[in-house]
């Protein structure tokens, strides 16, 4: 502990990455403090994973209930299914509340002091804390800056949070309209079209890229389309972008072609949900008073270590975690990267491994992938001199799924064809967000399809899909 300075670590921001960092600063003997300005367990916990998860939860069993072709072929007869929207949202604002709970009263058990209010550099080794009271510097060590993300909406779109919002406001489920459009077929877009078809709304789909769900691999996007977006009657527009939105009743969308600009249609609907990404909150953040620019994106620029760069050197004793620095825009990347900050400041020299990171979407079935799409590990290997093999496996062989008449979905491994070394591992199918962590490890540990098509899993498991997989890649 340093007698120089108020703290030995000062935290900006209270997510799942500040807080990450917090746990273990105070596991490492850290005087730690953690400044948030606004929700206690930012995006994640308030306006994200959590909320959805449990709107997901909810809308996911409804749309369970009422398939009476699913029931009947497992011998099942049900009558009417009626849901209570209110409860709903409760459910999903109940849960924010504990967890919210349970992450401050974390921080208070370990003896992290919690400062309410604006939190920004002030200089080398200062923060200073703007509160309703007034305004006071503290001095520490190290700082890290963890200030999160807010929702992108593109110019010619005016959010009036009520018919025209973004996925803050739609995680609250205040309302739920007859037709909605939701602009962007990402993760956000996909997770939101899942609540809300399952709820009985109408959905169409504006996607200003030439193809659906354009960050996943292709393979699984083909199949996960056909059975989450053409199996649900959802409307859909690609290559399209919703040049202006106007809030009221109804809600005015123009559609204009991407590549051309020319106009295309107007949409009138009952809602809009705006689920073009997210961009980093950086703004007042003093980053200029120590001489730090952010990228041309808006990100904080750090290296490996999450050390902040200016102009590619590091700044002594700054570190930026989470989505503020663009490096992969995931709670729990976040979280790894706060530890990984401390682990720095520590004097423990530690680098995330982004490769090992996987990412799920929480639909019905759910997305989970880890590593390189086939397109990206093609790219590597055509620089680096290897050839790259892919291997697939289907959920309708795997009796486990059969057994739930879940068969819908697909497990495809990529690696390297000289090695066996996987690289990617993309999985479409029931409880895949559990399923890709042994993939994960696989990667981190830089395992070769070789060792794991001997590996033994339990029968009947689900887990077996990648077991085939890995066998199958052995046999090409």
């Amino acid at each position: 502990m340093s007698h120089e300075f108020d703290y030995d670590l000062v935290i900006v921001g209270a997510g799942v990455g500040g807080h990450g960092a917090a746990l273990h600063a105070v596991s490492c003997g850290l005087k730690t403090a953690i400044i948030e300005a606004a929700d206690m367990g930012g995006t994640c916990v308030n306006r994200g994973c959590i909320p959805s998860k449990a709107l997901l939860a909810a809308s996911g069993r409804v749309r369970e209930l009422r398939d009476a072709h699913h029931l009947k072929s497992l011998g099942i007869q049900l009558g009417s299914v009626e849901f209570d929207r209110e409860a709903i949202a409760n459910h999903a604002n109940n849960l924010v509340s504990k967890i919210q709970g349970d992450l401050t009263n974390s921080l208070k058990r370990l003896g992290v002091d919690i400062i309410r209010g604006w939190g920004k550099i002030a200089g080398t080794q200062k923060v200073s804390v703007t509160t309703d009271s007034g305004e006071k510097t503290i001095t520490a060590k190290d700082i890290i800056l963890s200030p999160g993300s807010v929702p992108f909406v593109p110019p010619g779109i005016e959010v009036d949070g009520k018919t025209v919002f973004t996925s803050d406001q739609g995680v609250k489920l205040e309302s739920l309209p007859d037709w909605v459009a939701i602009v962007g077929s990402g993760y956000i877009g996909l997770e939101f079209s899942d609540v809300y078809s399952a709820l009985g709304s109408e959905i169409t789909m504006i996607e200003a890229l030439d193809q659906l769900m354009p960050g996943f691999d292709r393979d699984i996007a083909k199949l996960a389309e056909r059975v989450l977006i053409t199996g649900r009657d959802i409307e859909t527009h690609v290559g399209i972008y919703a040049k202006k939105v106007t809030p009221g009743s109804p809600v005015v969308i123009e559609l204009a072609n991407f590549k051309t600009k020319e106009d295309v249609d107007v949409l009138e609907v009952d809602a809009c949900l705006v689920a073009t990404g997210r961009i980093p909150a950086t703004q007042n953040l003093g980053l200029e008073s120590i001489g730090v620019e952010l990228d041309r994106r808006n990100f904080i620029p750090v290296n490996d270590s999450m050390a902040v760069l200016s102009a590619g050197e590091v700044v002594p004793h700054l570190w930026a975690i989470g989505d503020a620095n663009g490096k992969m825009m995931l709670a729990h990347a976040a979280s790894a990267q706060g530890i990984i900050a401390v682990e720095n400041i520590c004097g423990r020299h530690k680098e995330v491994d982004y490769h090992s990171i996987p990412a799920a979407a929480f639909t019905h079935p759910e997305i989970s992938y880890v590593g390189m799409t086939e397109g990206a590990a093609k790219e590597k290997g055509s620089v680096e001199g290897f050839e790259v093999g892919t291997a697939k496996s289907y959920f309708k062989g795997n009796s486990k799924a059969l057994a739930e008449g879940e068969a819908d979905g697909m497990a495809k491994v990529i690696y390297r064809k000289d090695t066996g070394e996987v690289l990617g591992v993309h999985i479409f199918g029931i409880h895949a967000s559990d399923l890709i962590h042994e993939a994960s490890a696989a990667i981190a540990n830089r395992q070769s399809v070789h060792t794991l098509a001997h590996l033994v899993h339990a029968h009947p498991t689900l887990s077996e899909v990648l077991d085939e997989a890995y066998k199958r890649a052995i046999a090409s």
